[in-house]
């Protein structure tokens, strides 16, 4: 008898979400209404947004509640329908949890799989969030122009690597910033980017000033915290600025207090923007068919980082914001 193992929200954490605030319980395989279909989930969604959406202080988005299935980006196969839009066999994409089924009325899905020729993993990654969000980020946001210097933080994450990628599509010089050896190397070997900075090996202002000697144009901002800082200090004028993800700081309760930026955006007329995909939702497919083609093409390259077993879900969130993967971290599930 198949029985559907869910991942649910055990206590409310300060900050980065440990193992032990989550606890895998096992459930009933859930029933099929009318007009409903069954998803089995095939690869779980790892994001750094998790840590947000588990925080009790105001966001985008609803708490997870305690008791809760963890929300997350999920792909999967419908195994049974009584939805006249979904077929057995089908692959979607959308937010089903971190659990091995899923009912869905189709609310909650983002969209069908349709790139039979290309790994159903990317769906959650390079052609899913992460893909999208550096595509609509950097090309509507941080509006690229041939010749310009596009820094990036966590230039070797899902996000970040996309980032770097599409700009050099679009003609830019790629400044990436990166923590240790190994991220670097995979930043200007992998990813193509031009320069390749290491924030824990110095000076991140000398080596900016080093890798943009005319200035940062367009700045992807994954990190907040002293990176920023230190990319901020040294805009071009004109320059555009996305804000992407805060990954370095812990907690915003209070808000951390640094540097006063309005000065900087002033002196150089620029802009900064803030981002969620999600307000890019009725794009989606432009995105998605663009980045495929990329990807058939072998212009744009991915890094998946895929362990198997749900059980490697609670402490997920916690080693992705210490850096322990290389590409996207996805959880496979195996089923009996």
């Amino acid at each position: 008898m198949r029985v559907n193992r869910q991942v649910r929200l055990r206590a409310r954490p300060n900050g980065i979400p440990q193992a032990d605030h989550f606890e895998i319980i096992v459930a009933p395989l859930p029933e099929v209404g009318d007009r409903q279909f069954l998803i089995r989930n095939d690869y779980l969604s790892v994001e750094p947004a998790m840590r947000g959406w588990v925080s009790a202080i105001a966001n985008y988005s609803t708490p997870v509640g305690i008791g809760e299935v963890m929300r997350s980006f999920s792909a999967g196969t419908v195994v049974a329908s009584r939805h006249p839009g979904f077929a057995e066999g089908d692959r979607v994409m959308g937010m089903f949890g971190w659990q091995d089924y899923a009912v869905s009325d189709g609310s909650n899905v983002t969209r069908k799989v349709m790139e039979a020729d290309l790994p159903l993993s990317l769906s959650l990654g390079v052609l899913g969030l992460n893909g999208v969000t550096a595509y609509f980020g950097l090309l509507d946001l941080g509006m690229p122009r041939p010749g310009d210097t596009v820094v990036v933080s966590t230039a070797a994450g899902a996000v970040g690597s996309a980032v770097g990628q599409i700009a050099k599509l679009m003609g830019c010089r790629t400044v990436g910033i990166t923590g240790g050896p190994v991220k670097t190397a995979l930043c200007r070997e992998a990813f193509g980017y031009d320069a390749a900075i290491d924030y824990k090996a110095g000076d991140i202002a000398a080596a900016l000033r080093e890798a943009c000697p005319r200035g940062v144009d367009v700045y992807f901002d994954n990190t907040s915290g002293a990176i920023s800082d230190a990319v901020l200090a040294q805009l071009a004028i004109g320059a555009r600025i996305v804000i992407c993800g805060t990954a370095s700081v812990a907690s915003w309760d209070p808000p951390p207090m640094g540097p006063r930026v309005e000065r900087q955006i002033l002196v150089k007329r620029a802009r900064m923007s803030g981002l969620l995909v999600f307000d890019f939702a009725h794009r989606y497919e432009e995105a998605v068919a663009r980045l495929a083609a990329w990807v058939r093409e072998g212009r744009l390259t991915y890094r998946e980082d895929i362990v198997d077993g749900i059980e490697h879900c609670p402490a997920a969130i916690a080693e992705l914001y210490r850096g322990e993967n290389l590409g996207k971290r996805l959880i496979r599930l195996v089923h009996a």
